[in-house]
Parts: C-alpha cells; sequence; structure tokens
C-alpha cells in the first residue's frame, strides 16, 4: 500500500514480466541479415518490422532499373559504371542523392538530405541484377598536402623533437 493507503495499480507491462522463454529455439537470438547487413532478432515483433522498413529502404534506394540516356564510362562482365553530372536531368540526380543517403547512413553521418555535391562527378557501379554495388564520388581540389614521405627522401621529423618542429612563420 502507498501513504494514501491505497494499493498500487498494476501497470500493464512490468519490467519483471518474462515476454519469451529461451528453451533452446533456433530463432530466437540476433542475427545478421546477409542482403542487407542489420542486426536484428526475428523473435521479436518489433526487430522484425525494423528490420524489414531497413531492408526496403536499402533496396530502394540501392535499385537502378536504367535510364535511356544513361552515360556509361565502362562495361564489365559483372557491371557497368555510370557517371552522373551536376547538370544532368532530375531523375539522374534524384537517384544519386538517394545512394548518396544511404552511403552517409552506412558510415554513420547524421541523416539529413543534402543535394548532389557541385563540381563533383558521381561514378555508380551497376550489376547486371539493376542494383548499385559501388558509389565514388570525385571532387576537384586546388591543393594536396604530402601524407606519407617518397621512398629514398629523408624520414619526417619528429614532432616531439624540439630542434624539428614545424613553426609556420619560418616556413614562407
Amino acid at each position: 500500500f502507498g501513504p494514501s493507503g491505497k494499493a498500487p495499480r498494476k501497470s500493464r507491462e512490468s519490467s519483471w514480466d518474462q515476454l519469451i522463454i529461451d528453451a533452446g529455439q533456433q530463432g530466437l537470438g540476433p542475427r545478421q541479415c546477409g542482403s542487407c547487413g542489420m542486426l536484428f532478432a526475428p523473435g521479436i515483433p518489433e526487430d522484425r518490422l525494423q528490420h524489414l522498413r531497413h531492408h526496403r529502404r536499402l533496396r530502394q534506394a540501392l535499385r537502378h532499373p536504367g535510364w535511356k540516356q544513361e552515360r556509361v564510362v565502362a562495361e564489365f562482365w559483372d557491371g557497368r559504371i555510370l557517371l552522373i553530372l551536376p547538370e544532368d536531368p532530375r531523375y539522374a540526380l534524384r537517384k544519386a542523392e538517394e545512394v548518396l543517403a544511404v552511403v552517409d547512413s552506412e558510415l554513420g553521418f547524421p541523416e539529413h538530405s543534402r543535394p548532389f555535391p557541385e563540381h563533383s562527378r558521381l561514378y555508380l557501379f551497376v550489376s547486371p541484377g539493376q542494383c548499385v554495388l559501388g558509389c565514388l564520388v570525385a571532387q576537384p581540389i586546388r591543393q594536396a598536402f604530402r601524407v606519407l614521405p617518397e621512398p629514398g627522401l629523408a624520414p619526417l621529423p619528429d614532432p616531439q623533437d624540439p630542434e624539428h618542429s614545424w613553426d609556420p612563420e619560418h616556413s614562407r
């Protein structure tokens, strides 16, 4: 009994309710979908529904039935490479944005719709089964920096060594 002298109401869902009995069933634990890669528990209806939504979204975004005017860069036995430019028709840009949204989602970037990147080229690798299997975004750059030293040159200076520390004032 509570402080008011009345018995507390029982909630419909208690944290102590056992919802699933594990008696060694096959489909009880978490599984990873071989097609979309999502980890879900098939024994839990909410998980199954979430997986189904994710699976449909991926299939819809990565499906490419083809267009009448495609810019095919190369063809191989296992697919073809298409090029999409910022000045292409709206349907091509929409497909590029859908694929980029899936890529961003899979890489863990926040979900937001972004336009096709300006001054860029998007290459899609499309399988014979009309599915996008690869994506490359190429953008022009104005300035580049060496990341690794060339073989045969002196090694990069140690940033901890004060004698070889880099001073932006004296580098110009």
